[in-house]
Parts: C-alpha cells; structure tokens; sequence
C-alpha cells in the first residue's frame, strides 16, 4: 500500500483466495500488489517510471499518490536481486486541506529465491525490503522511522511459453517499531495468462490489516484487482492495473508504468563474463 499519512495499527490477517482468471508472464508483482519469488536474471537490470494510488477518500485515511517513482532492480548474483524505490509523493486529507508533495520514504530490500519452479514444485523465495524515512513525516510524506515487510512467495506456471498461465501468492507481517505504529499483516493471490506476443492479462486478491488511524488505509481490507502488460517492443512495456476492496473498508488502487530491462543477451556471458569474453578473443585469434 502507499503509506502517506502517519499511523499504522495491527489487525487480523484477512483470508485470501485463489482466483482462477486471465494473467501475466514476463514478469511478475508490478503492476500487482501480490509479489512472486522469481528474482531479475544475473547481471540483468530492471526499471519501471511509474504512478500508484492508494484510496480510502473520507472513509478512511484519504489518498495517497505516487507521481512519479522509479523502481529499479539488478540481479546481483544468480538467485538474488537488489531492489530500491524512490518516490515523490502526494498526500490528499479526506476531509480536503493543503496537498503535501515532496520525496517520500525510500524502499530498499532484496528478493532472494531459496527453491527453483520443477515440474511438480513451486518456486519459493523471500522478499524482505525496509523503508527509510526519508519522506517528511510532519507533512504526512513518510513514517517517520524505518520499517519493515517480511514476506513468503511462491509461484508455479504451466502450458506452453507463448500462452502460459501462471500463479503466485503468499504473505508476511509489516513490522512498524515507531511510537503509536503496530504491525499488520498482509497476504495476496494472483492467476495469470499470456494471451499472445503482446499482451498479458491477470487478476489478484489481496488483503491487508487495519494500518492506523493517519494512515491511508484505516481499516482492514480485501482488494480484487485487475490489470495486464503490453509489450511496445522486446524489453520495454506498458504495465496497467485497478482495483477496489470487495470486503471491508472501502478502498481503491491504481498502477500505471513503463518498464524497461536490459542485460547481457548470452546466457554463458551473463553466467561467466569474464569467460566468454576470453573465448570470443581466443576465437577471433585463431580464426587468422
């Protein structure tokens, strides 16, 4: 969720299912809430310019927008990728008022898959990233301290590559240590299909706690969202999801982006630079 306001309170986790409906496949979280445990192949980048709102308008917190962040992800070593957002952030009182806008609290973690898809098992990784403080919390910009999410994903596909479905989902617990904060825990499901070369089209549940009184979201809720790619051109997308609260407290999401990856185009190059670009050199020579 986008976390502009200042309190975040515990609630009990709200039960998610499955939802068996179109989906996506190149890549997996954005533009969902629900986050998949498939970390960016080694030596590759990853960058969504992106907007996000979060509503609860007056019967809740207000909204919060993200206008425009950037999201970028490097995979580090194989298995392991590094993640970071930096946002600008607006703030809406549900009852009007001054708009806040300025940089907002900066998210840094790194997805780490502990078990590789088989044919009969799931993917399995963690996605842990905490939120510096770098937004200002008097203006409802940040939290005003750092915190954290600790999350479990999985995931599993099946059907040939170029109409594939896939599924992920999981959970975790926020973890809030700031003065009137409680943690809260979260959980999501999505199902996913690549209709064709271009386009992918996929659904999700996800529910959330009560995160406080100044927060955006005040209550628990439960979101279904829909959304999907576009693919302009190989590496460079269109990414697009909506969604509201079908339980609980009435809530809105929306996720809009461009999205970009880039990274060596051979897999022994990205697996072993050093090595191929040796045997490319080697090659040429003994080719005179």
């Amino acid at each position: 969720m986008i976390h502009s306001r200042k309190n975040l309170r515990s609630a009990q986790l709200i039960p998610v299912a499955a939802l068996i409906i179109f989906s996506t496949t190149a890549h997996a979280g954005p533009p969902f809430q629900t986050d998949d445990p498939d970390p960016v192949a080694y030596h590759h980048f990853e960058m969504y310019a992106f907007a996000a709102s979060d509503s609860t308008g007056k019967n809740g917190g207000g909204t919060g927008l993200q206008i425009p962040a950037y999201e970028m992800n490097y995979g580090v070593v194989p298995n392991v990728q590094l993640h970071l957002i930096l946002p600008l952030t607006a703030t809406f009182p549900p009852g009007g008022g001054a708009v806040e806008y300025g940089l907002g609290d900066t998210e840094v973690g790194a997805k780490i898959r502990l078990v590789k898809e088989m044919k009969c098992v799931p993917e399995v990784g963690i996605f842990p990233f905490f939120e510096l403080p770098s937004g200002n919390a008097g203006k409802s910009l940040g939290v005003g301290k750092t915190w954290y999410r600790i999350p479990l994903w999985l995931q599993k596909s099946w059907g040939p590559e170029e109409h594939q479905w896939t599924t992920y989902g999981g959970g975790g617990e926020a973890i809030v240590p700031e003065d009137g904060y409680k943690n809260w825990p979260f959980a999501g499901w999505l199902v996913q299909r690549q209709l064709n070369k271009k386009i992918t089209l996929g659904a999700e549940l996800f529910g959330h706690g009560a995160e406080g009184d100044a927060a955006t979201s005040t209550g628990a809720s439960t979101m279904l969202d829909v959304g999907g790619i576009y693919e302009i051109k190989d590496g460079f997308d269109i990414l697009f999801a909506a969604g509201r609260s079908i339980y609980g407290q009435p809530e809105t999401y929306a996720y809009l982006s461009l999205y970009w990856t880039w990274g060596p185009k051979d897999a022994s190059e990205s697996a072993n630079p050093r090595g191929s670009k040796m045997l490319a050199v080697l090659t040429r020579i003994s080719a005179h």
